[in-house]
């Protein structure tokens, strides 16, 4: 155990957060320490578990006085390394898993107020029960935690329809890195008082203090749906499709995700009972969901007018059109079993990256035939939100080739996409966040003023620099 975590701060701690909120053995601290891609594995002296607010505020004061380095936690699905502690064995995790309440739910304000280790999931499930609906859906929702989506801005499958999560949220708690609790838990609407300090804490990524609770909005649930998987000619239809879909009625789209042959065929072969409802195979994919809140708004004839149209176009060569509930969740399957369909398959390096709508088709084009140069053999995989220009330009390994040697061409693969990306006037990190991983990025896209605001932003609020340190900021 580090010099640091002097025994009288460790019985401080212990004596505040009692034996269930404090993990000191190896065999607890070890679900902590690794990201879910297994790209880092840190050390910690302990886990924190606070139950509560004022739990988190006196721990926080407590370390902040001893110069402990705090790493927030929620369900630890980081794409980037953005929630486990470096190699030191300094850093402090803390987990928000115990803060997991329901704090109030009004389904006339469209509002809930929830703690930051909410699951996802419950959440969603919370408002449905309520007659609401919480839009938010990403394929770790079993696990992400409401604390963690608002701090990487979490942006998911249904964005081109309510938005990231950023857009979701109404108000905030937040425990500052002194300890203090700076209640901005407000359900308006309308509140022009000073700045946004809120939006601050959204995609900060932990690094500028933790939050503890959130106001989130809420919608009215559909009464009607339509999913359909499409096979499409290429790219550039499946562009087409998406505007034929918004010109009739933008408001009816929910979700819009393209997917590769490839990734779909990864689907069929390696994930347990995966199954493709086309009768051939087909190069270029995209998933189509349809809702509305009105229970007469026409969206079966929608759907069939539209694929009637694009089929003459020659855009969609097949479709399949979900008839029962069960054949939605089995298409919607489809796309979220991508990440464990590659993950079996082999090693995958993952580019989240965005460019303006108009201009994914290119993307995945100039992408992917760079990365075959680069790599000979290597298996572009791209796949994701072509409806907010969201593209998860994944990579995989040529077949036979070391894995270890392909993930050693991370850095390298990283920068052929991102090439392309910023030539595209694109982003390169979309909605997974900087984490540990991209950090050394930050200085040649977001250099000059803008990375040094964020830096006065972050000495201003932390000014021991304890907040997961050495994340996002370079």
């Amino acid at each position: 155990m580090p010099d640091d975590l002097s025994p009288p701060l460790l019985d401080r701690l212990s004596a505040l957060l009692g034996p269930r909120g404090i993990l000191t053995e190896a065999a607890d601290l070890e679900p902590h320490l690794a990201d879910w891609r297994l790209l880092y594995r840190g050390r910690t002296p302990c886990v924190l578990r606070p139950a509560s607010t004022a739990e988190l505020a006196e721990a926080v004061r407590l370390c902040a006085a001893a110069g402990m380095p705090l790493v927030p936690q929620g369900g630890n699905t980081s794409m980037v390394g953005g929630a486990t502690p470096d190699e030191g064995g300094r850093q402090v995790v803390v987990s928000l898993a115990r803060m997991n309440r329901i704090r109030d739910l009004d389904p006339l304000d469209m509002t809930m107020t929830a703690e930051a280790g909410l699951v996802l999931k419950a959440a969603q499930d919370a408002a449905a029960e309520a007659g609401c609906l919480f839009p938010l859906s990403l394929g770790a929702e079993g696990t992400a935690t409401i604390g963690g989506v608002l701090s990487t801005n979490a942006g998911g499958n249904t964005t081109v329809r309510y938005g990231n999560a950023r857009e979701l949220m109404l108000g905030l708690e937040v425990v500052l890195p002194d300890g203090q609790v700076w209640n901005g838990l407000r359900r308006l609407r309308k509140d022009n008082t000073g700045y946004a300090l809120r939006h601050l804490f959204v995609g900060a990524e932990g690094t500028l203090g933790f939050i503890t609770a959130a106001v989130l909005r809420l919608f009215a649930r559909p009464k009607e749906s339509e999913v359909a998987l499409c096979a499409v000619r290429d790219e550039d239809a499946a562009l087409a499709l998406f505007r034929r879909f918004r010109d009739r009625d933008e408001t009816a789209v929910r979700a819009f995700e393209y997917m590769s042959g490839t990734g779909v065929g990864f689907y069929a072969r390696l994930i347990e009972g995966g199954s493709v409802p086309l009768s051939t195979p087909a190069d270029h994919y995209v998933l189509v969901d349809l809702a509305s809140t009105r229970p007469d708004a026409g969206l079966r004839p929608l759907l069939e007018a539209v694929l009637e149209e694009a089929l003459e176009a020659e855009e969609v060569l097949d479709a399949a059109i979900a008839e029962s509930e069960a054949q939605r969740a089995a298409i919607w399957r489809i796309r979220e079993e991508h990440p464990e369909a590659q993950k079996r398959e082999g090693a995958s390096v993952k580019n989240d990256v965005s460019v303006p709508v108009s201009r994914v088709p290119e993307l995945i084009r100039r992408a992917s035939e760079a990365c075959r140069r680069l790599i000979p053999g290597v298996r572009p995989v791209p796949f994701g939100h072509l409806g907010d220009g969201n593209i998860h330009m994944n990579l995989q390994q040529p077949e036979g080739m070391d894995p270890a040697a392909f993930l050693a061409r991370s850095h390298d693969i990283m920068d052929t996409v991102n090439e392309v990306v910023r030539d595209l006037d694109g982003s390169f990190s979309a909605e997974h966040g900087i984490g540990r991983l991209k950090t050394d990025m930050m200085e040649g896209w977001r250099g000059g003023p803008e990375l040094a605001v964020m830096q006065r932003i972050k000495a201003a609020i932390d000014p021991q620099g304890i907040m997961n340190p050495g994340k996002v900021l370079p």
